[in-house]
């Protein structure tokens, strides 16, 4: 592996890199974002006005429009209608996604707030969730040519397929990595990866530009989902503001779990597993997290976060340094949230 990113980045870094900063240079285009989603809210039956405006109201940090912003920079991309258009469509699907996630996780709390589930029930959740998928597949028919909507499409459906098999995974005791990066490419990298290709194919940027911008796209999410597991395990609720320990709770076996039974003794693995498959599920669980002090964990997990990390970076090749330096600070900001667990 080539030196960690961590060690490329100045040591003063954390003083001039922060999320506020790497916004700034389109803080226009996501204003311009929210006004157009806004008016997309108008444009729905008021049955379904107050939930979805509840949902776009207690969204998080706009990430993927802001990476189809960065891959379609360019004079005017502030106004441009369809780089706008496309950043709210994978807004919209990654907000159903997270709105059907909070069902499937039973999670209370989102971005500080009740979950569309806890406001207003499961039923209604489940129709939100679908009713944001449906509109964001509406808004990708209206571009000129066919290829948005059926990339649209068919990251929406990977999306869902990774949900699905995680889904069906949980309870089952799968601790391999194939598994678990299969899973995280479906469910998180994928959008990551559709907006910063989409973001570049809308703005007219050459194939090699938007084949390396997909792969820092795909690389990038894997990390993020490897940071959000971290999180899930290790960070208190007050601070990250969602429903956390979800995953082990679910039965679903992330990176820091698989890790963590590699770490144990084989006498006690054998234990834990056959107490899990008696059925003791909350006592197998509680075990589980007793352990989670007892070994080095998060830096183990780091290893293979540093791994995407420095994939993510080395597929900017194609770009200028200044095309590619909005990237590098989101992947070093990534990076130094990671870091905050060591």
């Amino acid at each position: 592996m080539n030196k960690s990113i961590l060690q490329r980045i100045p040591k003063d870094l954390d003083k001039v890199l922060s999320f506020e900063s790497i916004v700034s240079p389109v803080n226009v285009y996501l204003k311009n974002l929210d006004d157009y989603l806004l008016l997309q809210v108008d444009s729905l039956e008021p049955e379904v006005q107050e939930q979805v405006n509840y949902v776009l109201s207690h969204s998080g940090k706009r990430l993927r429009p802001i990476l189809v912003a960065y891959s379609g920079l360019q004079e005017g991309f502030e106004s441009n209608q369809d780089l706008i258009r496309l950043g709210a469509i994978l807004e919209l699907v990654h907000l159903a996604t997270l709105v059907h996630d909070d069902i499937l996780d039973e999670a209370t709390v989102r971005h500080g707030t009740p979950t569309v589930a806890a406001k207003y029930g499961k039923d209604a959740a489940v129709l939100v969730g679908d009713v944001l998928f449906a509109h964001a597949l509406c808004l990708a028919s209206e571009y000129e040519t066919t290829e948005i909507c059926r990339s649209v499409a068919r990251a929406t459906s990977l999306v869902c397929t990774g949900e699905i098999s995680q889904t069906y995974s949980k309870r089952v005791l799968n601790f391999d990595r194939d598994h678990y990066y299969r899973i995280i490419k479906l469910k998180t990298a994928e959008l990551f990866a559709v907006a910063c290709e989409l973001g570049a194919t809308v703005s007219n940027k050459s194939s090699d530009k938007i084949e390396g911008l997909r792969a820092f796209g795909m690389h990038l999410g894997c990390a993020y989902q490897i940071f959000d597991d971290i999180v899930d395990l290790f960070a208190e609720e007050a601070q990250i503001g969602k429903t956390l320990g979800t995953d082990l709770e679910n039965g679903k076996f992330t990176l820091p779990l698989i890790v963590l039974m590699e770490s144990l003794a084989h006498e006690e693995r054998e234990e834990w597993i056959n107490l899990y498959l008696e059925g003791n599920v909350k006592i197998a669980i509680n075990s589980l997290e007793k352990q989670l002090g007892n070994y080095p964990i998060v830096n183990m997990v780091k290893v293979e976060f540093d791994e995407c990390i420095e994939n993510a970076y080395s597929s900017l090749g194609a770009l200028s340094d200044k095309e590619a330096k909005p990237f590098k600070q989101i992947a070093e900001l990534v990076s130094r949230m990671f870091a905050r667990y060591l």
